[in-house]
């Protein structure tokens, strides 16, 4: 069971986005995931509690949406969720070296600073091999996250992997031991829980409403083609915002390696419903037209509709 809604006109509109995506990239309808959730107004900072928050009717669709899939840099969205929990329940210190990490890991998507993150996380650090004995104990440790968000017992967690620090070159010693001989401990994530997840951080209901606000700071994109040029890894060309106008505003996580290419978007426009989108695309990760078309269609569909 989803935490949306589907209606006739929305799983029409996402089927036809899926078939037009599909043949114009020559795609297979496997090789996508999608999940696109629809507002009648903003939903920033809009969650009073969490009881009246979730029980309001949220439109939705999904492709493939439960789908566990490797979702390269945007586990760091949960990875900053994390960390601002730990802060607000006094786990952890948010000192000035944290929080340039916890900046880079988001605004530039750094993996560096993202294995400092996982580090302060768990409690644990990279480097050689481990004895049985203490490898079962770091092991232990840096599931704490996985554990984290389990014990919140939405059904669109219930299955994700968010305990991998994330590469430029790859794992090694205690790391690539951690991933199994046949890689099978790598991160997971579905479109769903990451729609959920950020959903959460617009609506101001992750965490607290204050976090929620260094949160949003933290993911909105500026789509000035000035700012796009003077930062030629952005995470904006090739990706979702890179189909939209000018005139949108967009909070984003990126997430790109060789084989995939994903995005995941809460975007607002003028005159036009709000929507948060989560696409991960597979096998054509090269390919910068996959993304921004399908959201420059999705926003022609709404002002359609």
């Amino acid at each position: 069971m989803t935490f949306f809604e589907t209606d006739q006109n929305l799983q029409e509109l996402g089927d036809r986005l899926i078939s037009q995506t599909t043949q114009k990239f020559n795609l297979l309808p496997t090789q996508l995931a999608f999940t696109l959730l629809v507002y009648n107004q903003t939903i920033i900072n809009s969650a009073t509690d969490p009881i009246s928050f979730w029980s309001r009717k949220i439109s939705g669709y999904s492709h493939r949406g439960t789908e566990l899939i490797y979702p390269a840099s945007v586990v760091k969205l949960f990875y900053m969720v994390a960390l601002q929990e730990w802060v607000h329940k006094g786990m952890l210190a948010l000192t000035p070296e944290i929080a340039r990490a916890q900046r880079d890991m988001i605004v530039d998507s750094s993996n560096d600073a993202t294995g400092l993150i996982v580090d302060v996380l768990t409690g644990t650090t990279s480097g050689s091999e481990l004895a049985d004995a203490p490898f079962q104990t770091w092991k232990y440790q840096r599931q704490y996250v996985n554990r984290y968000f389990h014990s919140l017992e939405i059904p669109d967690y219930k299955y994700l992997n968010t305990c991998q620090k994330t590469w430029c070159d790859g794992p090694y010693g205690r790391e690539r031991a951690f991933y199994g001989t046949d890689m099978s401990n790598r991160n997971l994530l579905t479109t769903n829980a990451t729609a959920h997840l950020l959903h959460s951080i617009m609506s101001g209901i992750a965490v607290d409403s204050d976090r929620c606000l260094k949160m949003q700071e933290l993911l909105k994109r500026s789509l000035k083609p000035e700012d796009l040029a003077a930062d030629p890894e952005n995470q904006v060309t090739g990706f979702l915002g890179g189909g939209l106008p000018q005139t949108a505003k967009l909070w984003s996580k990126a997430g790109l390696m060789s084989k995939v290419r994903h995005d995941a978007a809460y975007v607002e426009t003028p005159d036009q419903s709000p929507f948060t989108l989560v696409v991960f695309t597979e096998g054509d990760a090269q390919n910068e037209e996959i993304l921004p078309f399908i959201t420059s269609e999705l926003i022609k569909a709404i002002a359609i509709n």
